[in-house]
């Protein structure tokens, strides 16, 4: 009898053990990890030893990051004379910055076939997809100066115990950068020259926004827990947070180069480094999302919420404290704000967001030219915001062989939406995963895409240009 009631116990025992395993460990004993959709949700190894394990390997991690971009990129500080971005606090950086694979020049590249580049291995490594600091662990990281910022001002602690943020300051956006308002263009620069979080918000804007896009501006500086940030022992701070907002990547409705993971690929190699875009414009895109194609800002805001910020996992999203908008009044308030920061001024367009003949630089006259005519960039970027809200597949793998880099797996990026170009001084580094730090390593890298062949003067000129939008 007593023989009756062990084995049943101890399959019990068993089917709990597997249920409370960790992604890829039931089956390890057999067939060797599995992969899963979903993240664990009950960890197993107690925070204190989760935090002495990550914190000693950070050393060696940031060290292997900062040798891939060392490998990839000239890093140096070296600012264009007398152009700087919009607020007047930040340079911007010149020159192409990807390095070349020994003996190779841009115009020898330019002269070969993608099938040839690819064979040879010639595709400069700069231009390959770039992977996150630890791109097996992912998750939100933010600069130290934004980190500093939130700490000085609302003693919230965004430092991961685990990571540091990896590009280095110079190659971001100024900060704190300006907030300008399609409805009221006269203000100029609204935030005063401050980054603006829970604590200020109200001072600043009351009797300048509406109610509705007050209450969506403090949802918008308000902290909600998120996958790093949150108050279990599944996070990478080392106390409870209160979690980010939306601000703490998107600064002043604009970006402060915040890096993360796209939620919406799996398995983890294959998902893409995100370059956080700015919010400035959303009244006139249609488009949401570097690939998702998220129909309107009050999508992408409930999406963020629900799922990206929690890796695009909702079942880990409710261990950990989602907030779940009520679309009717929350999300549509703090759409209704986003939807007024306009892009910075731009004193020589036109009305149809051209130059002005009257006030732009031969230069510029030249590259605006290259622009609509050889370089064909206007058959995306459609004037007066330098969009045609759709999205394009570049088909880089052309030129290069899949490969594995620091956990990443360079393959086929696909579809990518058309990000305006209006105010795309202000917004290093470039393209969707930041791989591209100047306007110059743009301009290269869709020469060599388009198979355009421009020459020098033609890209300095095309760079000119799209400075001036």
């Amino acid at each position: 009898m007593r023989d009756q009631w062990i084995m049943p116990l101890w399959g019990l025992l068993a089917a709990l053990v597997l249920l409370l395993a960790p992604v890829g460990e039931a089956n390890a004993a057999d067939d060797g990890p599995t992969t899963s959709s979903y993240s664990p949700v009950v960890i197993m190894e107690p925070l204190p030893k989760i935090m002495m394990r990550m914190s000693k390997a950070k050393e060696e991690i940031m060290k292997r990051q900062k040798a891939l971009l060392e490998e990839r990129y000239d890093l140096t500080n070296r600012p264009a004379e007398g152009v700087m971005m919009s607020g007047g606090r930040e340079p911007v950086q010149e020159g192409v910055r990807v390095k070349l694979p020994k003996g190779i020049t841009w115009e020898a590249l330019a002269s070969m076939s993608p099938g040839e580049i690819k064979e040879k291995g010639l595709w400069p490594k700069g231009f390959y997809p770039l992977p996150h600091p630890n791109h097996k662990e992912g998750g939100m990281l933010f600069p130290k100066f934004h980190i500093d910022e939130i700490l000085k001002q609302e003693g919230r602690d965004l430092t991961r115990f685990d990571l540091d943020y990896d590009l280095p300051d110079h190659f971001l956006p100024e900060y704190p950068p300006p907030i300008y308002l399609t409805t009221r263009p006269d203000l100029g620069d609204v935030s005063k020259g401050k980054v603006v979080t829970i604590m200020n918000y109200y001072e600043l804007f009351n009797g300048i926004l509406n109610p509705k896009q007050l209450e969506g501006l403090r949802l918008l500086v308000t902290p909600f827990p998120q996958q790093q940030f949150n108050q279990t022992e599944d996070r990478r701070s080392e106390k409870p947070s209160r979690g980010v907002t939306c601000f703490d990547c998107h600064v002043n409705g604009h970006s402060n180069g915040a890096t993360h993971l796209v939620g919406d690929i799996r398995p983890q190699e294959f998902r893409h480094r995100l370059d956080t875009p700015s919010l400035r414009g959303v009244n006139v895109q249609r488009l949401f999302g570097s690939q998702r194609a998220l129909k309107s800002v009050e999508d992408f805001t409930e999406f963020e919420q629900r799922a990206a910020y929690f890796d695009g996992d909702p079942v880990i999203a409710t261990k950990k404290g989602v907030n779940i908008l009520e679309r009717g009044s929350q999300v549509h308030f703090m759409a209704e704000f986003q939807s007024i920061l306009d892009f910075p001024p731009a004193p020589k367009l036109d009305i149809y967001g051209k130059l002005d003949p009257s006030k732009a630089t031969p230069s510029e006259m030249r590259g605006q030219e290259i622009f609509f005519g050889k370089a064909k960039c206007a058959v995306c970027h459609v004037p007066p915001y330098y969009t045609d809200n759709l999205m394009h597949n570049l088909k880089a793998e052309r030129f290069y062989k899949p490969t594995l880099i620091n956990g990443r797996m360079a393959s086929a990026d696909g579809p990518i939406k058309t990000f305006p170009l209006r105010g795309i001084k202000d917004s290093p580094p470039y393209l969707h995963d930041g791989r591209l730090l100047t306007l110059e390593d743009t301009v290269e890298f869709f020469n060599l895409i388009q198979g355009l062949k421009l020459t020098q003067q033609e890209k300095k000129d095309l760079v000119a240009f799209m400075r001036a939008l």
